[in-house]
């Protein structure tokens, strides 16, 4: 944005409830906001932006006959690795099958086989419980939905290309945001009695990721900036087979295709899984990315293959669809070619700490969905509980800041505008600092840490934040010191954590110590981290 057109908006937006992030938590939440009152969404970029819209495998949901929700909390704590929260697990299981069958009623078109459901295994699940939609497009298929659904309230607003600058602070409260209109090319505020975070994860803090472009960890930083507890951020979960193939993007190759049978081999051709973990290619994510990373390794090669051609041809091109025609185009024919994979940043398990409504440690400030650390995830999160995640959290997110924001917004309300005469930094420096913001968090902080490369990775972080102008009102910018911040946190984290524990791995620590560690990971802004075995915020009422 050039800052010579840009205006001062004098207009604010006044509206009840703030949604800020438009992927599945987000409008859920707005959904169930709308019945009590006018919402404003803030889209980043476009209304079909976002990680939940690129969502493949699925949605994991005790619905088969074969199945309980008692399995599903089993399996979803022993995933997270000693860390998940039993009572936030339980409301995920239990909530998340009304949750799909809202989605049912409203049209989402789940695969089935005749009148039945689907269900597919996906890596350390019990049972098949994964219901798809087109094959591997479920996120599409629900966002599509959930749109049309939204589209019915009259009183929820959606505002595009907007980026969320800060959060409005007054005494530890939150009433709204100031966000960069790209489209208007105006700065804006919008005050809100209750403002909900959903703005979704921070894949693109490295170089290797399935995320989009726009996942830049804003969220947390625009929390953290404002006072906020986050939690957890030592816990990036790594998806282990992204496509890897030069020039081509990081393609999401989803689990499910190791949950109908495909193999992992290592480019001299041998499976491999069967020496890491009994469960082979359905061991949790962390150890088949680790498995993976040790195999490139011995072979000196920057891939492992994913083989499909053991499945029906017709069965791979009914069921895999989109990851078909991608491969297609990349002339890999997933029916008799092997794919090329590599693992990537896939997902944050942690985020801003939330109790199980929701609450942030701010007034009028809640989370829901992968920006939030509810503890349903522990260390690990158990495949496809992630959009069930979303869905279950966004709907208690927007039933409980209904109930709880105050009555009103007050009237005195002040808050300085950004300074337009800032001048915007080179936009080759931006770019160039950023790719190696990414490289270096890739290379320091990825799939196996160490205590040398965190505490040399965060000098060069801090020099790079030096540089960096935080209050700058540009995108860029803000996107460059959000990504700076939160990848500052993870190593803050990473560090204090002197043990290996799901997705975090340190290799001078490299076993579980429950005495010490079994806790979990709270940072305030002053940046000490502290252990704590519970939750600093105040328990809320558990629902079944």
């Amino acid at each position: 944005m050039v800052l010579e057109t840009m205006r001062i908006d004098t207009e604010i937006i006044n509206t009840d409830f703030l949604v800020i992030g438009g992927g599945i938590a987000g409008i859920r939440a707005a959904i169930e906001l709308a019945q009590f009152g006018s919402v404003v969404l803030l889209n980043k970029d476009g209304p079909t932006d976002s990680n939940t819209e690129v969502a493949q495998g699925g949605i994991a949901v005790a619905l088969s006959d074969e199945d309980e929700v008692s399995l599903h909390a089993e399996d979803t704590l022993r995933a997270g690795d000693g860390l998940c929260d039993p009572a936030a697990v339980k409301i995920l299981v239990e909530e998340g099958i009304e949750r799909i069958s809202e989605l049912i009623d409203w049209g989402t078109a789940f695969d089935r086989e005749g009148s039945l459901l689907s269900f597919t295994r996906e890596a350390a699940h019990s049972r098949s419980r994964v219901v798809h939609a087109r094959g591997d497009s479920t996120g599409r298929e629900v966002m599509r939905v959930l749109r049309l659904k939204a589209a019915t309230h009259d009183n929820i607003r959606f505002l595009h290309h907007c980026f969320c600058l800060n959060l409005l602070v007054v005494n530890e409260a939150i009433w709204g945001a100031m966000l960069l209109d790209e489209g208007e090319q105006s700065i804006r505020q919008v005050r809100a009695r209750a403002t909900i975070l959903a703005s979704g994860g921070a894949g693109c803090i490295f170089s290797e990721t399935t995320n989009p472009e726009l996942a830049t960890g804003d969220g947390i930083a625009l929390a953290f900036r404002a006072g906020a507890l986050v939690s957890d951020l030592e816990f990036f979960q790594f998806h282990p087979t992204a496509l890897h193939l030069k020039g081509a993007p990081r393609f999401l190759l989803s689990e499910a295709i190791r949950g109908e049978g495909g193999y992992l081999r290592n480019v001299d051709c041998d499976r491999f899984m069967s020496h890491y973990h009994y469960l082979a290619e359905l061991a949790p994510r962390d150890v088949v990315s680790r498995a993976i990373a040790v195999e490139m390794k011995k072979t000196g090669s920057t891939f492992v293959y994913l083989d499909l051609t053991n499945l029906p041809a017709e069965f791979a091109r009914k069921r895999f669809p989109r990851i078909y025609e991608t491969c297609l185009n990349y002339n890999i024919d997933i029916t008799v070619d092997l794919i090329p994979v590599h693992p990537a940043a896939h997902y944050f398990m942690g985020g801003v700490k939330t109790d199980l409504e929701g609450k942030t440690s701010l007034a009028n400030l809640y989370a829901a969905g992968e920006v939030a650390c509810t503890g349903v995830h522990g260390a690990n999160r158990l495949a496809s509980n992630s959009l069930l995640e979303g869905l279950v959290y966004g709907a208690r997110v927007g039933r409980f800041a209904a109930a709880s924001a105050p009555s009103r917004t007050p009237p005195d309300l002040s808050f300085p505008l950004p300074s337009s005469e800032i001048v915007p930094l080179d936009p080759r420096f931006l770019r160039d600092t950023r790719a190696a913001v990414q490289k270096l968090m890739w290379d320091n902080v990825g799939i196996m840490r160490n205590g040398h490369d965190l505490k040399e990775s965060l000098r060069h972080l801090l020099h790079w934040n030096s540089k960096v102008q935080r209050h700058a009102p540009t995108r860029p910018e803000r996107e460059l010191a959000n990504l700076l911040l939160v990848s500052e946190l993870i190593i803050l984290c990473a560090m204090a954590r002197e043990e290996s524990r799901g997705a975090h791995y340190r290799a001078e620590f490299p076993c579980r110590n429950d005495k010490k560690f079994q806790k979990h990971s709270i940072i305030a802004r002053d940046r000490r981290v502290q252990f704590l075995a519970s939750s600093p915020l105040p328990a809320a009422k558990v629902t079944s």
